[in-house]
């Protein structure tokens, strides 16, 4: 069905979709249920919150789903903030996350690769059906389900490019979800992506539809790439790509909408503006003014229907490692409302061990014996939650950087967060790391 045909139901389509979306909110709402008391563990302070002072009364700490998450998204692009989306390998650098959105006062998307996922689960495990990739993933998304609450800030669990051969993986994933949804009245993941921008977009649009008419049912956001992001990324390396497949043009991201629309307003769109994976030294040419071209070229059909603000689509913004902040605000105000950031995080978390080993070389050469003397002990420097905690504080300054860049800081209206108390460490609370 094209609702923009004379055959369309036009505007009693768009009331009643917003009446569903309504009742699914009161839905979830009646039987959602914060995960610290199905787990039954202590949930005060900020984790006790139902709603922020800055946001629509929707929106609550721990993972969104269904309207919440449509209302986060809205709230972002309506006030010009996007939310940083971070690759997530391991529960470390999950927590390092949620500290930097507290320390922000923001909120945060946590995703996982297939790749990172089946690192979460372990190598050891076999992962030849994807398994072992959809078993890491479910075990992050409790993780963060848990922690999420604890610190008190909204989050968006998604799941990053799955390509078409990768399709498997998500379906795991929805598999739980469904089971989840069932239980809890919610799906166990907010969102995710499905990345065919190496098919042909026929096939990438019809498959995108299939995927957002089951994701719909339980409220979880589709995110489909249109056009190709440069560089290389868990795997997929696309450094060699002609740069004219690296700008989509407005008819394109015009047709995805149109197609995706009359099944849910659940879906926000990778459209390549000259993005690319990673930090490059050569010729790399962002192109923001193209997401403006698409929003004015999508208003103009829409008409009488287009949204006030004249931006009917979700823009998200891959390969922003290394982008200058005067593009990616202008992407911001554009309509992008996430940005992906994978390769600046790798390098801090790395960094920090990095930085820690020079401070304590000395002490980190044999279990016995040091500058203090032969026979003093080594374990509290080579006590691995030191390293990882450096990696963590390293993680957590730069995504400082990255909530400054995205405007995203003072978004839930809390206070700034108290020091933790009685945080146990080796030897007596640890180094000063």
């Amino acid at each position: 069905m094209n609702i923009y045909n004379e055959n369309a139901i036009g505007q009693g389509w768009r009331s009643q979709t917003r009446q569903n979306t309504h009742l699914y909110a009161e839905d979830v709402k009646a039987k959602a249920t914060k995960t610290a008391d199905i787990l039954g563990i202590p949930c005060e302070d900020e984790c006790g919150l139902s709603e922020y002072p800055n946001l629509p009364d929707s929106i609550h700490p721990g993972v969104l789903s269904g309207q919440a998450l449509m209302d986060l998204l809205e709230d972002a692009k309506v006030k010009g903030y996007a939310i940083p989306a971070v690759n997530c390998v391991t529960s470390s650098s999950i927590n390092a996350c949620l500290e930097a959105a507290r320390r922000n006062d923001a909120p945060i998307m946590i995703q996982f690769s297939s790749g990172g996922s089946q690192f979460y689960a372990g190598k050891g495990l076999d992962n030849s059906n994807y398994q072992a990739a959809i078993a890491g993933a479910v075990s992050g998304a409790f993780h963060v389900r848990t922690m999420a609450e604890q610190y008190g800030v909204p989050v968006i669990l998604h799941t990053d490019h799955c390509a078409k051969k990768l399709l498997p993986w998500v379906d795991g994933l929805l598999e739980a979800s469904e089971r989840y949804y069932e239980q809890h009245g919610e799906p166990l993941f907010s969102s995710h992506m499905i990345d065919l921008s190496e098919e042909p977009i026929e096939e990438n649009i019809e498959i995108c539809q299939d995927y957002l008419k089951r994701m719909d049912k339980m409220g979880m956001v589709l995110e489909m790439e249109l056009g190709i992001t440069g560089g290389e990324e868990d795997g997929v390396n696309n450094e060699d790509v002609d740069k004219d497949e690296l700008y989509s043009k407005p008819e394109e991201i015009h047709q995805v909408y149109e197609a995706l629309s009359p099944i849910s307003d659940k879906f926000t769109v990778a459209a390549a503006f000259g993005n690319v994976h990673g930090v490059y030294a050569g010729d790399i040419e962002l192109r923001p003014p193209i997401l403006d071209s698409a929003q004015k070229y999508i208003t103009e059909k829409l008409g009488a229907k287009a949204p006030k603000d004249k931006k009917p689509v979700y823009f998200v913004f891959h390969g922003g490692s290394g982008s200058s902040v005067e593009d990616i605000r202008e992407a911001i105000g554009y309509g992008c409302i996430k940005m992906n950031i994978d390769t600046d995080t790798q390098w801090s978390y790395w960094s920090g061990i990095r930085d820690f080993e020079k401070k304590y070389s000395p002490y980190l050469q044999t279990q016995i014996g040091n500058p203090d003397g032969e026979d003093k002990p080594n374990k509290k420097f080579y006590d691995p939650r030191e390293c990882i905690r450096a990696a963590e504080v390293s993680t957590v300054d730069r995504l400082q950087m990255a909530f400054e860049d995205l405007n995203c800081q003072n978004v839930l209206g809390l206070d700034p967060p108290k020091e933790p108390a009685n945080t146990l460490g080796p030897r007596r609370g640890g180094l000063p790391v």
